[in-house]
């Protein structure tokens, strides 16, 4: 998935899946060598470009939620592990930290 990113991402994305959404691709045969050269060669134009944000998402049975996430510039939302179960943060991390210790203090049963 792409978010605000030069064309030569979606031209570069667009020849190798299918870009069923604007800014979405999917492919349902990448090999993990052949995902490893796309993920290599869009980190590399970050690198230079840096603008908007990239994120590859693929089955992975090792990884928490059985999905391995691959994150380029900044997201408009976090993933983060909760004991194997990958949730989305939304909000500033320090209004999600303050509401989430008043939980942990209180006794819920």
């Amino acid at each position: 998935m792409t978010r605000d990113v030069e064309a030569r991402y979606r031209g570069f994305l667009a020849s190798v899946m299918l870009e069923v959404a604007p800014g979405v691709y999917v492919s349902s045969d990448i090999s993990k060598g052949v995902r490893e050269r796309i993920w290599a060669v869009l980190a590399k134009w970050f690198s230079f470009l840096g603008r908007g944000a990239i994120t590859m998402l693929y089955p992975d049975a090792s990884a928490p939620g059985k999905l391995r996430i691959h994150q380029l510039g900044d997201p408009p939302k976090e993933i983060w592990d909760a004991d194997g179960v990958l949730l989305v943060r939304h909000g500033p991390p320090d209004e999600f930290e303050s509401a989430l210790c008043t939980l942990e203090d209180h006794d819920l049963e």
